[in-house]
């Protein structure tokens, strides 16, 4: 699978020059010193992401991407693929966590139809952005065409250069999709190196047997896709923490391409399109 299309995202490092100051301005607050814990961290990076020493957040938002997973055929979900619909109406009506939580705390909610396996009916909170309905069995081919894979990501990352256009500078991300986890594990095992086993989770609740039975299925699909073959990195991929390298580029799309997922794809297009705009980006979850 060759790249034709260049990913063009521009992202620039924190600029520290601010650091001493921001640090000094929170410590100059009226409170002991450390009295904040994480909030005193937290406004600092903000400040820093912002490269102002009056941080402020404006119109944040939620965005969730919901897609179905081929590989669920193979067993490895507690739950059928109907539930991702199901989940889907259930934050448009209101009744999920999230729902929840944005509604208490002023969020903008966007729920994203990147490939879910059914109809949906419109309703205001929906962007209809299907790829397709639900992935392919990576057991038996590629979970999608690298063309999908590219469109998924520029649509993830169009939908966050449109919150930015209407001067959102705080932004989050969500997923739902029944048999995701394994994708992800897929995606973790050839990220860091890691035993495929110590990637592999219980995800909506497994038991025992049922969690076996889903290693053995992921390590089946690595097989049959050639895992790494020649392509593998000769050291390891990091070294000190996470994100201290990366994949080359054409690698890392073959690889999100044979086993992601459409809302995993378009959460790649929108964390690297809001790095780009330096947006403060909240980070959740192992998808």
């Amino acid at each position: 699978m060759n790249v034709t299309v260049p990913l063009d995202f521009v992202i620039s490092p924190l600029d520290t020059t601010l650091k001493i100051a921001l640090q000094i301005k929170i410590e100059q607050k009226t409170k002991p010193l450390g009295a904040l814990g994480q909030l005193e961290t937290l406004a600092l990076h903000i400040g820093l992401c912002q490269n102002s020493l009056t941080p402020c957040l404006t119109k944040p938002s939620i965005l969730i991407f919901a897609g179905d997973h081929g590989v669920v055929a193979a067993g490895v979900s507690a739950y059928p693929q109907t539930v991702t619909a199901q989940m889907v109406a259930n934050f448009l009506a209101g009744g999920a966590a999230i729902s929840v939580f944005a509604k208490q705390h002023g969020l903008k909610l966007i729920v994203v139809d990147a490939g879910v396996n059914a109809d949906l009916d419109p309703h205001p909170q929906l962007h209809h952005a299907k790829i397709g309905k639900g992935t392919q069995n990576f057991l038996t081919q590629s979970a999608m065409s690298q063309a999908e894979c590219l469109q998924a990501i520029r649509t993830g990352a169009d939908l966050v250069a449109e919150q930015y256009a209407a001067e959102c500078n705080c932004i989050g991300f969500g997923e739902m999709g029944i048999g995701n986890t394994s994708s992800a594990a897929l995606l973790m095992h050839i990220l860091t190196g890691l035993p495929l086993a110590q990637c592999v989770g219980r995800g909506t609740g497994l038991s025992d047997g049922q969690l076996n039975h889903k290693l053995q299925v992921l390590q089946q699909a690595l097989e049959q896709n050639g895992g790494w073959g020649e392509e593998r990195p000769p050291t390891k991929l990091y070294s000190d923490r996470w994100g201290s390298q990366s994949l080359p580029q054409p690698m890392a799309l073959n690889k999100l391409a044979t086993f992601g997922g459409f809302e995993i794809a378009m959460m790649v297009g929108a964390y690297l399109q809001a790095a780009e705009c330096g947006m403060v980006i909240m980070v959740d979850g192992f998808i």
